[in-house]
């Protein structure tokens, strides 16, 4: 049979004429479907008629019997007609099924095809695979008051004060980490020998790592090899530093502070540094180590062997206590001497401007990140009308490794929580034979410490009662998320005017960096630290920690920071059913603006991320 609700040709009804099928007339095929003579027939009917009337009963049966044979004719010439219609209807329904069928089996390979374009890994398939499910929403009455406010607000003009610091004192602070300092301090004319630093995770992780390195290597009064990159089956990216950041730079920048070189020399290469005891492990290091963990277990191995090797490095250097030099140099390493290649400088400065739409006047922050890639503005005939687009970066955490791994519920119910348990299964091993021994903490309790990721609809709530509106031009940074369009469906009906690198870059531009996740996040650092407002879900990662610590340090003051208080948003969520939209937008302006408070460093913390205090940054008055 066909395809349910296909056009189709309506079925011949056959035409009978009204005097046919009372058989009162004599059947003429010249006359069927044909419009006899009114006055004439009419009156050769009643003469007939009464003829036959005055005939006998014989003639009148002689009479009707030749009538009934012709009728019977009649029936027997059309059979064969209405069997032709019948047959001729069947064959079209026979093939309309056939062409639907051919077609309905096009599209069916098409439509594989087309999913089968992204290459993904094996971990993120289910993930891709829950994109068709039906749309997600936590927040269905709040959501629907945030649409009612954009709505209002979109003929009206826009807080200014949106698209900058609330707090004059941010503009005191100036970066000075690549100060010149003596370098007679803890320096000797002779080094103790060679740190080999193989770094471990993603672009982020590798960066700290270097940064770190940097300060050991001065602590130590030791020559530092350029870092490796450790290559990961999570990352999947074999990127190693010179593809990534300029060496002769990095070896620049840094040549009055340590020595650094491209490769240990030759009568070291050839040393088995597991079997002299120089392999040094995160077994070896505590986390956040302090500098006399590195003075009593690296330094004796470095003076007796010349060489150490820390594998796996990463976040093995505490922020305090470490002496001030220590801390500036981190500033100096992170800050001015890690510069991206021309590469990624040159891709990056594309997707920049596309944002954009228009050149605008270059800020400290696109020259130290896109180096001579980046034009002026036009002369002083830029038009208002053409003006450079203001756009908000987002990075948006919310991809199924960080889901799983929180424990929390997104209101996907039982279909959610069976697929999150699967995936902490295979990736969390370690994970599941911890929650055997200790007590669980329910998600609802999880929520409320303020555990659980943002989800888009959190994040778009948050934007809307902050007070942008419903055209903001954003940048959406990271990876897959989870749930694909099923979660982000209730954002983009808040905030539509959505685009990431995928979308703004042609394909033959992305070519180069696709497989490298490495470097396709150095183009997400590039357009989140350049953007007019960076607006983060998730405090505790690292490219969050790292950008905002770079639009601190080169923002002058004009590069704002949006850091919800997970906590506080929490709950102001679960007053979901009752709180009204003008309480909702005061609660959540508060809380964002207590996050943009100016405050120096307090001990303990990332100076990556928090570069305000005097290792770094110098204030003026």
């Amino acid at each position: 049979m066909g395809k349910q609700g296909s056009p189709r040709s309506p079925r011949p009804e056959p035409q009978i004429d009204d005097d046919l099928s009372s058989g009162t007339k004599d059947y003429d095929p010249s006359n069927v479907g044909r419009r006899m003579p009114g006055g004439d027939n009419h009156l050769n009917s009643k003469m007939l008629l009464l003829h036959g009337l005055r005939n006998d009963s014989v003639k009148y049966t002689t009479c009707k019997g030749s009538f009934v044979g012709k009728k019977h004719l009649w029936l027997r010439k059309d059979v064969r007609s209405i069997i032709f219609v019948f047959a001729l209807m069947g064959f079209l329904l026979l093939l309309d099924s056939f062409l639907v069928s051919i077609f309905d089996s096009m599209v069916l390979q098409n439509s594989s095809a087309i999913r089968k374009l992204p290459v993904l890994k094996e971990e993120d398939r289910d993930a891709y695979l829950m994109k068709e499910k039906a749309p997600i929403q936590m927040y269905d009455r709040l959501l629907k008051l945030a649409k009612g406010a954009l709505a209002e607000k979109e003929f009206k003009p826009e807080l200014s004060t949106l698209w900058k610091e609330p707090y004059r004192q941010v503009a005191a602070w100036k970066p000075c980490a690549d100060r010149k300092v003596s370098t007679s301090l803890g320096k000797y004319k002779k080094g103790n020998g060679y740190i080999v630093v193989s770094a471990n995770g993603g672009l982020n992780q590798q960066r700290v790592a270097i940064c770190n390195a940097v300060a050991v290597a001065s602590l130590l009064n030791a020559t530092l090899v350029l870092p490796r990159f450790l290559y990961s089956n999570v990352w999947n990216d074999p990127s190693q530093f010179g593809d990534i950041y300029q060496e002769e730079h990095f070896m620049d920048v840094l040549k009055d502070e340590i020595k650094v070189v491209k490769e240990l020399p030759s009568h070291l290469k050839s040393l088995d540094l597991e079997a002299i005891g120089s392999l040094i492990t995160d077994a070896d290091l505590v986390k956040e180590a302090k500098p006399i963990d590195y003075i009593r277990v690296v330094l004796p191995l470095l003076l007796r062997n010349r060489v150490v090797h820390l594998l796996g490095y990463g976040n093995r250097l505490g922020f305090d206590p470490l002496p001030s030099e220590l801390q500036r140099l981190r500033c100096k390493c992170n800050f001015h001497a890690l510069k991206f290649v021309p590469e990624i400088q040159h891709v990056g400065s594309l997707l920049v401007r596309r944002i954009r739409k228009y050149d605008a006047a270059l800020s400290m922050l696109d020259k130290q990140l896109l180096g001579n890639f980046m034009h002026s503005s036009p002369s002083k005939e830029h038009d208002a009308a053409r003006s450079p687009s203001k756009y908000l970066a987002l990075h948006l955490r919310f991809e199924i490794d960080m889901v799983a791994y929180s424990l929390c519920e997104f209101g996907g119910g039982e279909i959610e929580k069976k697929e999150l348990q699967t995936y902490r299964e295979v990736h969390f091993p370690l994970l599941i034979e911890r929650l055997k021994n200790s007590k669980p903490v329910s998600p609802r309790e999880l929520r409320k410490l303020g555990r659980c990721p943002l989800t888009p609809e959190e994040a778009g709530l948050v934007l809307a009662g902050i007070g942008f509106k419903h055209g903001t031009y954003i940048y959406l940074a990271g990876s897959q998320i989870y749930g694909g369009n099923s979660r982000m469906n209730s954002f983009t009906s808040l905030y539509p005017n959505l685009v990431t690198k995928e979308t703004l870059l042609t394909p033959s531009e992305l070519a180069p960096f696709q497989n490298f996740s490495s470097k396709l996040a150095a183009l997400d650092f590039i357009a989140c630290a350049t953007a007019d407002v960076f607006a983060m879900t998730d405090s505790g990662s690292q490219l969050s920690s790292l950008v905002s610590g770079f639009r601190t340090y080169y923002g002058g003051g004009r590069a704002p920071t949006l850091r919800p208080n997970k906590k506080r948003l929490a709950a102001i969520l679960s007053e979901n059913s009752t709180i009204q939209w003008n309480s909702f937008e005061d609660r959540v302006k508060k809380m964002i603006e207590e996050g943009q408070r100016v405050h120096v460093r307090r001990f303990g913390r990332s100076i990556y991320r928090q570069p305000r205090c005097q290792q770094c940054m110098c204030k003026s008055h």
